[in-house]
């Protein structure tokens, strides 16, 4: 075979994929290729997979497999043979507030491992990862970083805004105003019908756009990708680009852990600040930290928070969507802000080849009169709005979304609920006052399992009008969506025995968002009392992926990840 002995790439890089091809006792494995297509060269070309996580599933990504063929397109015209392959995809948004949100987080460890079983099973060189929904992008940055082979990814793109600047918050924040008699059934079905116009992920700096920024600044995207619509030339154009890039990457040996540095994951966390992104971030970059071998923890985000203003006045507690961001220029004029204030890394390394401020060197500024990103001068935020609280109800820890607009401190009566669907009950039925914090628990990576997101519980809050007046904490987690005085992540969780399981209706909480306290007003003896009473409940599921993961699954304090020597 004229692929034969062929080891080593141009610049010594690594060819995983001469184990596959080379030599006759590969003909078994040529044979099964050119069933699908491969011709006589295409053995001796970089192999280069895309990971599509097309389908009908969600308009999240509906769009994706002509995205995917874009990327194929990308990495033959460089030389490459591109080889298209799909994972799987869930709807947050759908499964928000059923049982079936329980196999978001899931997927997110789902995608990453298949990701990892395809590559490594047909040994790429290289591959390009293209992810819409929310745990799309985390799975995929996760999968680049452990298989640590050459690899861009691409971020689906953004929806446009419905009727009337709509999105699915306003769909979620409805039903609250339905049911507080705000809203007539009509108004409500108009709402349903508008707000979702087509392909694209969630419009504001909810979960999905937050994680493309942040990969994004970590150095694994193109330049831009983060900020485009899922429809249109620009996205087509970023896939046909990320495909021809990877090629070069394999030919120069250029792998995700020579960028995913500390200080690449510090420029991450300082953007996702300043764009006012979504709690999710803390899970997911300590997730993707953990499978580059990088020490990232927790008190990493309170440490660059005290230094990094919020900027970007986006939903869904600003007024502004993902597309009016893409028209004034996307994040890059953003980073160049940081950049010169000495807020960002300039040295880091990016999938081009050049470092952050190589990258950042052409990137313009924003139009003058703009109002949707603040100046350095004027910031929305001083800090951060990502707090980092501890206390006798969250010993490793928890995240708040703290914007300002709610308040700093809340003091409040426990009104203690097992799961999201008795307390959301509670809150459209009107059983909720003001004063109340709503605690629900039971609902972390091991009691849900899968750590769901309070999306229906937060908007029936905000829907009712009662945003200002009711706190509500988890040990679950909270869609980027949400808004409102809000704490989740609470670790240990209720399951495995921590504080928030011991609460009882009555208690007196407290957050204070300045002393970065999540407290309970009971004395230590108390506590010890009722946790020696304590009993874990049954889980949720015996069998299936769900009990596997709840075996695995480590603290949220820890980003969630599944190794068995995290778990408990």
């Amino acid at each position: 075979m004229s692929s034969r002995g062929r080891g080593k790439g141009t610049g010594g890089a690594r060819r995983y994929s001469s184990v596959v091809f080379d030599g006759a006792k590969q003909a078994p494995s040529r044979a099964m290729l050119r069933a699908v297509g491969f011709t006589e060269g295409d053995f001796q070309r970089p192999q280069i997979g895309v990971a599509s996580t097309w389908g009908n599933v969600t308009p999240c990504n509906m769009h994706i497999a002509e995205l995917a063929r874009e990327a194929v397109a990308g990495a033959d015209a460089a030389g490459g043979k591109g080889v298209l392959f799909n994972t799987i995809t869930v709807s947050d948004g759908i499964s928000m507030g059923t049982p079936g949100m329980r196999y978001s987080l899931v997927s997110r460890e789902i995608i990453a491992d298949s990701i990892e079983a395809v590559a490594g099973a047909a040994g790429f060189d290289g591959f390009v990862a293209i992810g819409g929904c929310d745990k799309n992008m985390p799975g995929c940055a996760m999968a680049m970083a452990r298989l640590n082979r050459p690899s861009i990814f691409v971020y689906g793109g953004t929806i446009r805004p419905g009727a009337q600047r709509r999105d699915i918050v306003s769909v979620f924040e409805a039903v609250g105003a339905h049911a507080a008699g705000k809203l007539s059934d009509s108004g409500l079905l108009e709402v349903e019908r508008t707000a979702i116009p087509g392909p694209g992920s969630c419009a504001g700096m909810y979960t999905a756009n937050t994680m493309a920024s942040a990969i994004e600044a970590l150095g694994l995207s193109l330049p831009g990708s983060s900020a485009q619509e899922a429809v249109g030339q620009d996205k087509r154009t970023d896939c046909h680009r990320a495909g021809r890039e990877v090629v070069r990457l394999v030919r120069e040996g250029l792998k995700p852990r020579d960028i995913l540095t500390r200080r690449a994951f510090e420029n991450a966390i300082t953007v996702v600040i300043s764009l006012g992104g979504s709690t999710n971030a803390v899970l997911h970059l300590l997730a993707i930290a953990h499978e580059a071998g990088v020490r990232l923890a927790l008190d990493d985000f309170t440490r660059l928070g005290r230094r990094t203003p919020v900027l970007a006045d986006l939903r869904p507690s600003g007024r502004h969507s993902m597309t009016d961001l893409i028209a004034i220029g996307g994040i890059q004029p953003l980073m160049k802000t940081l950049l010169e204030a000495g807020l960002l890394h300039p040295d880091c390394l990016t999938v081009t080849g050049r470092t952050l401020q190589q990258n950042l060197e052409s990137a313009p500024a924003y139009p003058q009169g703009q109002e949707i990103v603040m100046p350095l001068s004027r910031p929305i935020k001083k800090d951060s709005h990502l707090v980092v609280l501890y206390g006798n109800l969250a010993p490793e820890g928890a995240v708040a979304k703290i914007t300002g607009k709610e308040g700093e401190r809340f003091r409040g009566r426990a009104r203690v609920f097992e799961g999201e669907e008795r307390a959301t009950q509670a809150i459209l039925a009107g059983r909720i006052r003001a004063g109340d914090v709503v605690v629900i628990r039971n609902e972390g990576p091991r009691g849900g399992p899968g750590m769901r997101e309070m999306l229906s519980p937060t908007s029936a809050i905000m829907g009712r009008g009662l945003g200002a007046e009711v706190a509500l904490i988890t040990d679950g987690r909270f869609s980027g969506g949400s808004h409102g005085f809000v704490v989740g992540h609470i670790s240990p969780e209720a399951a495995v025995g921590g504080p928030i399981g011991l609460l009882r209706n009555g208690d007196i909480v407290t957050i204070d968002a300045v002393k970065r306290q999540l407290q309970v007003e009971l004395p230590a003896a108390e506590l010890k009392r009722r946790r020696a009473q304590w009993r874990p409940g049954r889980p949720y599921a015996r069998t299936g992926v769900l009990a596997k993961y709840a075996r695995l699954v480590g603290s949220a304090s820890r980003g969630a990840v599944t190794e068995a020597k995290q778990a408990p």
